[in-house]
């Protein structure tokens, strides 16, 4: 099987609440230490860490903090309404996001006040009842200010679908950041792409068509170019690929060896991808024969393709796809 082989300029580095990596900075002193986070994804990135709470200056232990709706304003506070902590950690959130464009994603803590992504509990005025609608105030400043960076919480993470999605939109937007380092030109964001185009039609096909005829038809200036591309891409990865789309890529994937596999082998690959359609093989039964014939039979503008190794393998994350 090809190797995963990015050649990256500098670490990946992510984001990550501090709770996460052990650190015991709870309420109750305590961590919420992500076993994927720390012993598999953190063999191939580095993590800077972020606990809001603690950077507002409130102690460890503490007593416990929420989000309070008062009419249409979400303060975070105690339960009681002292210890009203909204500003600062609006104020240290702002602060953060303004200093993290170096960052390849973003992994925050779930139903926290101040990091979680989705779902965190808001709760009335007159304390009976909650609504499960809010974004955590820190996690929020970073999400307005960066709405491409992949960022994913620590619950959602122990899906298999979804950590592989953020795994991969992280190494993607990584790849993203060191060719805009590496000096913008309209060739290489059209080579770019070019060796993204699989990955695209995996996750979202109406998007990997329009991303192509945007390509195509814009007279933007390049920088322009540039942010539109980027938002558009991240926006169509981030939807999870679904069966039928990972077996319509594999077969305009098996289309480049019609010519030079014999009947069996090309009997063979048909009956591994409907094997996968069908849901008796995981998604790497049919890409590691892929990579075989790729090997033994080479095309250069296939095996640039993303699609086929997104990610370190070692990860296993297309085990359970």
């Amino acid at each position: 099987m090809n190797e995963f082989n990015p050649e990256f300029s500098s670490p990946i580095k992510i984001g990550i609440s501090a709770c996460l990596t052990g650190d015991q900075v709870r309420f109750d002193k305590s961590h919420k230490k992500s076993d994927f986070c720390m012993n598999q994804l953190g063999q191939h990135v580095e993590y800077e860490k972020f606990c809001p709470e603690v950077a507002v200056g409130l102690p460890i232990p503490r007593p416990t903090i929420r989000q309070i709706k008062y009419d249409d304003v979400i303060a975070v506070s105690r339960p009681d309404g002292s210890m009203d902590v909204t500003e600062k950690m609006t104020e240290f959130g702002q602060k953060v996001a303004s200093r993290i464009d170096h960052l390849s994603g973003f992994v925050f803590m779930k139903g926290s006040p101040s990091c979680g992504m989705e779902r965190v509990k808001v709760y009335y005025e007159h304390g009976k009842g909650c609504e499960h609608n809010g974004v955590g105030l820190f996690a929020k400043q970073i999400l307005d200010a960066h709405p491409n960076l992949p960022c994913e919480e620590n619950g959602r993470l122990n899906d298999a679908v979804l950590r592989e999605n953020f795994v991969m939109r992280v190494f993607t937007y990584k790849k993203w950041q060191e060719l805009v380092a590496s000096g913008l030109t309209k060739h290489k964001l059209i080579e770019f792409h070019s060796q993204n185009k699989y990955l695209v039609m995996s996750h979202n096909l109406e998007m990997y068509r329009k991303i192509g005829n945007m390509l195509g038809q814009s007279k933007a200036p390049l920088e322009e170019l540039a942010e539109q591309y980027i938002s558009m891409l991240m926006s169509a990865l981030k939807k999870p690929a679904s069966r039928r789309n990972h077996t319509n890529t594999l077969q305009h994937l098996q289309g480049y060896f019609k010519k030079v596999l014999d009947k069996t082998k090309k009997e063979e690959l048909t009956e591994q991808v409907m094997a996968y359609r069908q849901g008796l093989v995981p998604l790497l039964v049919p890409l590691t024969l892929i990579n075989h014939y790729l090997r033994d039979y080479p095309n250069e503008y296939l095996s640039k393709q993303a699609y086929l190794n997104p990610y370190p393998a070692d990860l296993k994350l297309r085990y359970s796809l």
